[in-house]
């Protein structure tokens, strides 16, 4: 399979990779007070971002441009975006599974495949493409309590395969290589741990699971995350409020970016020069004196980062 970029895995960021700096402050550029925004994606074609409230079962656009914002709703739970590489629109992660949908077209979203339907407490949540289009989305348990959810991957000519298993809540995934060769990342985000997959770029299989961190409580638990074209990783901290960078292949912390909200939910690189970080959020959960205290739960959130991104992948079909 033909990769989509040039760069399909980004370079090892090495031992002594450098700590990238912040060019700006974090900023809140849409206040809508999302129940749980996450499945953030910028979309090159369009010059614009996109991102999702699953509980809200809401798509959102925002062309920081014109400051335009669009809303598109659903009849069930929406949770994470790819554009499609040789079609308008964008594969997407409902409730059940994957599906089309082209928000020019004004119709209903078309299911392409459920592949769980005795797991009637799951829902999807977070996914994203590789960049050779296959679509990887992971499945929960709605209550975020029992071990139910499992790592698929989608691809174009319509083969789905189940990856991994036994998670509660899953979150991710991104790439980069490491000296290991090329990787792929995912969380577990109930058990507050990141692992790391030996990843086969021609046949999109994973295996050689091993723990790459297990975060402290005073970081809350990983949840979305991506690479800048440096190959490192950036990884939003649900319950702790911030942004933090990592080097692939050490995990070892290169920068942090706190935020004024505490359930951080997911990142991704965008603008004309992929230097600006968009970040979700959540207000879920959160008590009136949390709330109070964090008015801008639920907002999205960008900061200018000194060296680039990687743009979304695109889906195959």
């Amino acid at each position: 399979m033909r990769p989509l970029l040039d760069t399909p895995i980004p370079p090892s960021s090495g031992a002594s990779a450098s700590a990238p700096t912040t060019t700006s402050e974090p900023r809140c550029v849409v206040a809508l007070g999302n129940a749980l925004g996450e499945g953030v994606m910028w979309s090159v074609r369009e010059q614009a971002v996109y991102w999702v409230d699953i509980l809200q079962r809401e798509l959102h656009r925002w062309d920081p441009a014109t400051s335009a914002h669009q809303r598109w709703t659903f009849d069930e739970e929406i949770s994470a975006i790819a554009e499609r590489a040789n079609a308008p629109g964008f594969i997407v992660t409902l409730r059940r599974g994957f599906a089309l949908f082209d928000p020019a077209a004004d119709i209903a979203p078309r299911y392409l495949h459920q592949p769980e339907p005795e797991r009637t407490g799951n829902r999807f949540n977070d996914g994203k493409c590789d960049a050779w289009g296959r679509f990887w989305g992971g499945s929960m348990d709605f209550a975020c309590e029992a071990p139910t959810g499992a790592l698929y991957t989608y691809t174009a000519s319509g083969d789905c395969v189940r990856h991994d298993d036994g998670f509660a809540v899953t979150n991710g995934p991104t790439w980069a290589a490491t000296a290991q060769g090329p990787a792929m990342f995912f969380n577990d985000t109930v058990q507050g741990t990141t692992y790391r997959y030996r990843c086969d770029p021609a046949t999109g299989t994973v295996s050689d699971k091993t723990l790459w961190k297990r975060w402290p409580a005073a970081d809350g638990v990983p949840d979305g995350m991506t690479t800048d074209a440096q190959g490192r990783l950036w990884i939003a901290h649900w319950g702790g409020g911030c942004i933090t960078c990592h080097d692939a292949d050490t995990a070892d912390e290169l920068a942090r970016i706190p935020l004024p909200v505490s359930q951080v939910t997911n990142c991704a690189f965008g603008g004309a020069d992929l230097r600006t970080l968009y970040i979700t959020s959540a207000r879920t959960g959160l008590t009136s004196e949390q709330l109070a205290a964090e008015p801008l739960a639920g907002a999205l959130f960008a900061v200018d980062i000194s060296t680039p991104g990687l743009p979304s992948h695109l889906f195959g079909g």
